[in-house]
């Protein structure tokens, strides 16, 4: 945010946030009482709208054009917040691959383990081949799954590697493998730090950064889809890697050296399993 915007006023943040704790109470009643008895067409319907208000709550305009996706794609994002789930979901409501510690998490991983979340162990390659068919099993089934193969979150000026574990499943089941391109703007259309959840920033000196911010936009850029039938993980982590930069006006170089890794874990090797910081969002009304 730039420092000659002025700030959202203390009074109208605090009201954000009761809003925000209450939208997340109603998301659980959602799950616990409505789930259980609907459609999932009628479910995803729901965790995409819960999501979208979530975003309104918070100020932040979803611009977005991944609606011409083919149904079952793997999708591969750069990963600059704790926010960019709920973008994704907004836009396109998906399942996605988060670290199994979340599932103890209050509230939180009651509600993950209940919308499609898929649990990954990190540092079990016996468990990544489990989580790989649970991602595939969805893709076979026409579902969408996102995952976010740097492993871990930037402040979105630059992209970390790309690491193809989790990408095996597209190759498997022959599924696109759709690259998006993710980036966050202030309402003068310049790129915005607030939302990244980087580095040593908190949960919540990172909601603050949010809730100061008069208003905000998530822009969510697909590139071409890439065809993973007789093509290696490690070349479509390659490819992904390049269409979003491309698509970002980004680098490909590595991330400087004072860049410190996310608050999630330290970089994966390409072999070794990525997943999202964040837990999946609830996917309510």
């Amino acid at each position: 945010m730039s420092h000659r915007e002025r700030k959202t006023p203390r009074f109208i943040r605090a009201v954000r946030v009761v809003r925000l704790g209450l939208h997340f109470l109603w998301g659980a009643a959602t799950v616990a009482c409505v789930y259980p008895f609907i459609r999932d067409s009628r479910r995803l319907w729901l965790k995409q709208r819960w999501s979208r208000q979530l975003l309104d709550i918070l100020a932040v305009r979803l611009d977005a054009q991944l609606a011409g996706a083919t149904p079952g794609s793997l999708f591969v994002a750069n990963h600059v917040s704790w926010l960019d789930i709920y973008a994704l979901n907004a836009a396109r409501p998906m399942a996605f691959v988060s670290k199994a510690e979340v599932r103890d998490w209050p509230l939180v991983g009651w509600l993950s383990a209940n919308t499609d979340t898929v649990f990954l162990r990190r540092g079990s390659r016996g468990h990544a081949r489990l989580v790989n068919g649970e991602i595939g099993a969805l893709l076979g089934a026409d579902k969408d799954v996102a995952v976010f193969p740097e492993g871990t979150t930037t402040d979105g000026t630059h992209l970390l590697n790309f690491h193809g574990a989790l990408l095996q499943p597209a190759v498997e089941c022959d599924r696109p493998l759709q690259p998006v391109a993710l980036s966050y703007h202030d309402r003068e259309g310049r790129r915005s730090l607030a939302p990244a959840y980087a580095g040593e920033t908190t949960m919540r000196e990172c909601l603050s950064a949010i809730l100061a911010c008069p208003a905000l936009t998530v822009r969510l850029r697909p590139t071409p889809a890439l065809r993973a039938r007789e093509t290696s993980r490690r070349e479509l982590a390659q490819a992904a890697r390049g269409a979003i930069a491309f698509s970002l006006g980004l680098p490909l170089a590595s991330s400087p050296p004072e860049t410190r890794p996310g608050p999630q874990a330290a970089r994966p090797s390409d072999d070794d399993p990525t997943d999202s910081p964040n837990p999946a969002p609830a996917g309510s009304a």
